[in-house]
């Protein structure tokens, strides 16, 4: 088998995982009196909890995925140029998402024409009507139609948006750029990197590494002389997000390179040994920044790797040698129809306050809070399936 070609079941199970995290630390905001290492550490602290690693697990899990995506289409024939539309095509769905959804947290309900839940909840149908895998069956002229009705009510509710900021009103504007935006941005930058170096393992490597250095060199003040142009243009992240995408796709070409010659013990060595230096390497550096995911530290982003790559090794082992992927079909549609989870809630949570439901205060506490958040994970994972059986799922 070629390699990049061959599909692996662990990071189908891997991104499943992660997304059901993503969902459970995202809801944990409705609870109270919950364990703070469950919990984001404030900007200040030098410290992170569950909810920090979420992130920089789907970052890596995003670099896993690109070398077997474009080694796929390079296997079919794609050109180079095909392939770097399609990826300019996807970060900007990616970048669109996630500019929509950084400007509905300034939502000026008293100043704009709808109730934010309802422009929320519009907004995510829009998302679904330009973005949806259409099935083959559906003619041109129908698709066109609906991605075009898409568009429109997204035009609209573009017009219609009113956002505040200290009292004043404001219209759409880039803040931060969102999960989403973030992750158009990582995955323009690694997956362009990856395609011009045709998965040449030297060339990814000193991408990670520069990256990584930037990272470090932004943290330690030594890139004061570009800030006058860190307005115009910049890496996501001071280089944290593109080396956490950077550091899945060196082990993906990593273990398909292993894989393909039937060395799955030094592979496992390999990857458990990076794993740990890694870790050890973010713990060393922490005196730098210290460690924090919303100041993207080069502590932060050496640990999230580390356990990233013992994850996923793990997954690996258990997955696709042992053959134990039943074991997380309940949780499959996180990982196939992986958007249309993350969007469900956007749905949900202002569907929920229209209808003007809520749960009792001892469903919003403790150790019951953490299950009711457990439950609502699993529940909003089991409707991405129901909605992927019939043919509703995003693609970008």
């Amino acid at each position: 088998m070629r390699p990049f070609t061959q599909r692996l079941a662990s990071i189908d199970v891997f991104r499943a995982l992660t997304m059901l995290l993503m969902i459970f630390v995202n809801d944990l905001g409705t609870l109270t009196n919950i364990p703070r290492w469950l919990e984001h550490t404030k900007a200040a602290e030098d410290g992170m909890g569950l909810a920090d690693t979420v992130f920089p697990a789907f970052l890596f899990i995003v670099g896993l995925s690109i070398p077997f995506a474009i080694g796929n289409r390079w296997a079919k024939g794609v050109s180079q140029n095909n392939i770097l539309w399609h990826i300019l095509v996807r970060s900007f769905a990616l970048l669109v998402m996630g500019f929509f959804h950084v400007n509905m947290e300034s939502y000026d309900h008293v100043a704009a024409l709808l109730p934010r839940t309802v422009w929320e909840i519009l907004l995510t149908i829009s998302f679904f009507l330009i973005w949806l895998d259409y099935p083959s069956t559906f003619s041109k002229q129908k698709k066109g139609l609906l991605q075009g009705a898409g568009i429109a009510l997204l035009i609209f509710l573009a017009i219609v948006f009113k956002g505040g900021e200290h009292g004043n009103t404001v219209w759409l504007k880039p803040y931060w750029w969102g999960i989403l935006g973030l992750i158009g941005w990582s995955y323009l930058l690694s997956a362009i990197v990856f395609l011009f170096a045709k998965g040449k393992l030297p060339l990814l490597i000193g991408a990670f590494v520069f990256f990584t250095l930037f990272n470090i060199a932004q943290k330690a003040g030594w890139l004061h002389m570009l800030h006058p142009v860190r307005p115009y243009i910049w890496i996501t992240g001071d280089g944290s997000l593109p080396a956490l995408t950077m550091a899945g796709i060196i082990i993906a070409v990593l273990y398909s390179s292993l894989a393909e010659k039937g060395k799955y013990a030094a592979c496992f060595g390999l990857l458990l040994l990076l794993g740990v230096a890694m870790l050890a390497g973010g713990f060393a550096i922490r005196p730098l920044a210290g460690i924090s995911k919303i100041r993207a530290t080069p502590s932060w982003v050496m640990i999230c790797t580390g356990i990233s790559i013992l994850v996923f090794t793990a997954l690996i082992w258990l997955v696709d040698l042992k053959k134990k992927q039943q074991w997380f079909a309940i949780i499959k549609p996180a990982g196939t129809s992986t958007l249309t989870a993350y969007l469900l809630p956007y749905i949900i949570y202002p569907g929920v306050h229209i209808l003007g439901l809520s749960l009792p205060a001892f469903l919003l506490t403790g150790g019951v809070g953490l299950i009711k958040s457990a439950l609502f994970a699993l529940l909003v994972i089991i409707l991405a399936g129901l909605l992927e059986k019939w043919r509703i799922r995003l693609k970008v």
